[in-house]
């Protein structure tokens, strides 16, 4: 039998990059999918990828960050599918800039995409998982959280370090709030991964033979793939990880 058969998972940002194969290893697995984006193209694109891997699958347009968006997603899984058994908190961005350049607006913005979306979701499903005793919540931080070379150094990233590391210590704290309910809830941490949007940027500093180029800071030696990262994720999903709860699992190629 398939990791996730019949298993309901919201995912997040699943439009493009960490997201997208995210539910594409999902529906391989045999999960039913609820997918949003606010991308509606990339949004559909996944969709019908995962619909031709042989899952069911509904996908909302939408923004993640609005608390509507949230409740509605999880509503409409439960009429689609009647229950909830997995959640994957993906959606997340970032601000370039040094702290004495980067404004508060970028700052709030950085914040929201990354925190209130993870909380806002988390807050949408948790109910009805406590009802049933039952779920996985897979959230993704992000080795940046511990700062990362290549970021800070060429651009400036405190912002969406401090976001990052914001959702490993709510993972500490849900872990321990859900644990007499059998819920758990983890994080993924990538390192720097060959997604559509980070990829080139991170390629055009390999290229460039930049001292802090992120291959050369990485032991591996190269950038991860989103399908390395989603395999991460469907480990912490599945039951194999039953006994893991408040972990931060580091994908970073070593570093």
């Amino acid at each position: 039998m398939k990791r996730l058969h019949a298993r309901v998972a919201l995912i997040t940002g699943a439009g493009m990059g960490i997201g997208r194969a995210v539910a594409l290893r999902f529906a391989e697995e045999g999960a039913l999918l609820a997918l949003i984006d606010r991308d509606a193209e990339a949004l559909h694109a996944t969709a019908e990828a995962a619909r031709g891997l042989g899952a069911r699958v509904i996908a909302v347009v939408a923004d993640a960050t609005e608390a509507a968006a949230a409740d509605g997603l999880a509503s409409s899984a439960l009429d689609a599918f009647g229950r909830i058994d997995l959640l994957v908190n993906n959606v997340g961005g970032g601000k370039p800039g040094r702290i004495w350049e980067l404004s508060v607006d970028d700052w709030d913005e950085v914040m929201r995409l990354n925190l209130r979306s993870t909380f806002l979701f988390t807050r949408a499903v948790v109910p009805h998982m406590i009802e049933r005793r039952s779920g996985r919540i897979v959230c993704l931080s992000s080795g940046a959280r511990n700062g990362t070379i290549w970021n800070s150094y060429y651009a400036g990233a405190s912002a969406y370090s401090t976001a990052k590391a914001g959702i490993h210590g709510f993972v500490r704290d849900m872990a321990i709030e859900l644990a007499e309910h059998q819920v758990t809830i983890n994080a993924v941490a990538p390192g720097p991964i060959d997604t559509e949007l980070a990829g080139p940027y991170l390629r055009r500093m390999d290229e460039a033979g930049l001292p802090y180029a992120p291959s050369l800071m990485t032991p591996l030696g190269r950038l991860g793939t989103p399908r390395e990262v989603a395999d991460a994720v469907l480990f912490l999903a599945s039951d194999e990880s039953s006994y893991i709860t408040g972990i931060t699992l580091d994908v970073l190629g070593g570093r």
